[in-house]
């Protein structure tokens, strides 16, 4: 058997899917983006886009919900200095393309006459980051609901004290397909899967909750039994250790966060004050500190789209631009911010693999895949023990920042109390409170255990949802405010 080069097969599939079933080729699709270009517009680009999506919840044993949907369409965007104009249809044919062409290209002045140049066909150069496969059809129905049963029978036979479990399982097959007035042509093909366990737990009439799981871009085999304790256990045990948990004390402390699911709030307080958009408008705490200490020593953060398998990986993002390793800070120095095209261009710098969209109906904008900050030399005990007195924070459960002030607020979901370098006792109600770039300068210690989610993450921006991994190494944080309940 011959196979085809990766890139190649992705396109492929793409045309096989989102071309072919519509009498549609690529003559099609230079003819639309020549209707764009007949005005002047800086860039032009396609964005078709197959999805299919299958959910299973499962609870006291039984399958409460099944959901399954097939959605496809096409994005059609021109863009003219900062201004963008976009059309969207769910039906793929040359007279929606051509009427959506003439809709977006309003926004440019009329070209004075003359022949439109189209340029010459180009692939865009993509990495191979995860497969080809369509995680659905990777299990069967009875055995996607069995896996559900496993979960559930792990979690009661964890704990009597566990009285209710659900579990959730989804799967995402996405195929989409990048055609630029530039000549880019890129496809992509994304499997996408997360499974999800909550449980109660119940001891003397109280009751809490716990929960776990993970995911990534690959089948639904990879969740093979050790793998599914392993969420279930994490479930279990918040859920038991919030029932020993007091009230937080409250104030201005040093607070350790754990390693992984916590790097949410270098995401959110961090993070998107690096995007482009916010940094060429002025609006990001971070605007114009290109090569200025921003953090501490020893502060390196990056944002990853080529870590192979997840859940925030892609081979080239939502504008055909491969993904990339950025390092945004480095040594506790700004390095730079993360880019899609349009504001690359505004700002004069590259690309960096950040356009992204939630879907065809959406215009893409800057960014994060995977954000996380680079480990340290520390052992995780060696910076609890250095706690007189303060929160170690294991895990978070919402959150909310101001990108202008950079200031946040976070919630734990697990979180102990130590004194004298000992923990003492689980807490309940904690949240933190403080400024992003305030928060990175006053890091003082940093784990040798840097490790990434377990792929849950999902990031909103402007009405916009896209999947994203985070990760980070125990850290110290000093001076943080804390709201407890005490």
């Amino acid at each position: 058997m011959i196979s085809r080069e990766p890139t190649l097969e992705r396109l492929a599939i793409a045309r096989q899917l989102l071309l072919e079933p519509f009498g549609l080729d690529e003559t099609h699709l230079a003819r639309t983006l020549a209707e764009i270009k007949a005005h002047q517009v800086d860039e032009a680009d396609l964005y078709f886009q197959y999805t299919r999506s299958e959910g299973w919840s499962l609870e006291e044993g039984i399958v409460k919900t099944g959901s399954f949907s097939i959605d496809q369409g096409v994005g059609v965007r021109a863009v003219s200095g900062e201004k963008t104009a976009f059309a969207y249809s769910d039906d793929i044919s040359e007279a929606s393309l051509l009427d959506a062409a003439r809709t977006v290209r309003t926004i440019g002045a009329a070209s004075k006459g003359g022949r439109v140049k189209v340029p010459s066909r180009k692939v865009a150069a993509s990495r191979s980051l995860y497969r080809d496969l369509d995680p659905i059809a990777s299990l069967d129905s009875t055995e996607k609901v069995a896996l559900l049963g496993r979960v559930e029978q792990m979690a009661r036979a964890k704990d009597p004290r566990i009285i209710q479990v659900m579990a959730g399982l989804a799967s995402e097959y996405d195929v989409v397909m990048v055609v630029r007035a530039d000549g880019t042509l890129a496809a992509d093909v994304r499997p996408l899967v997360r499974l999800s366990v909550s449980v109660i737990a119940e001891q003397n009439g109280r009751r809490e909750s716990g929960s776990g799981g993970g995911g990534g871009r690959f089948g639904l085999t990879h969740f093979d039994d050790a793998l599914v304790q392993s969420y279930v256990d994490e479930a279990v045990k918040c859920a038991l250790t919030n029932l020993e948990a007091r009230p937080a004390p409250a104030g201005e402390m040093s607070v350790v966060l754990g390693p992984g699911w916590p790097g949410i709030l270098l995401h959110e307080a961090i993070g998107h004050g690096l995007e482009g958009d916010f940094n060429r408008k002025g609006s990001s705490a971070f605007s114009g500190r290109i090569g200025q200490r921003v953090a501490a020593k020893g502060v390196t953060v990056l944002d990853d789209g080529t870590l192979p398998d997840r859940r925030g990986s892609l081979n080239v993002d939502d504008e055909g631009n491969a993904s990339q390793r950025n390092v945004l800070i480095e040594d506790g120095i700004l390095k730079g911010y993360i880019q899609d095209s349009m504001n690359a261009r505004l700002m004069g710098v590259k690309p960096t693999g950040n356009g992204r969209r939630e879907s065809y109906a959406h215009v893409p904008m800057p960014r994060m895949t995977n954000t996380y900050m680079l480990g340290g030399d520390k052992s995780p005990e060696e910076i609890v023990s250095s706690l007189k007195k303060g929160l170690y924070a294991v895990n978070f459960g919402g959150g909310q920042v101001d990108i202008t002030s950079g200031k946040f607020v976070f919630s734990t979901s697990q979180a102990f109390w130590v004194e004298n370098g000992k923990i003492q006792y689980p807490v309940k109600g904690a949240t933190l409170v403080g400024n992003g770039p305030d928060a990175l300068t006053r890091v003082s210690l940093i784990g040798n255990d840097m490790s990434l989610d377990t792929g849950v993450g999902t990031c909103g921006k402007e009405g916009q949802s896209v999947p994203v991994g985070v990760g980070q190494p125990t850290l110290r944080i000093d001076g943080l405010t804390v709201g407890g309940t005490a």
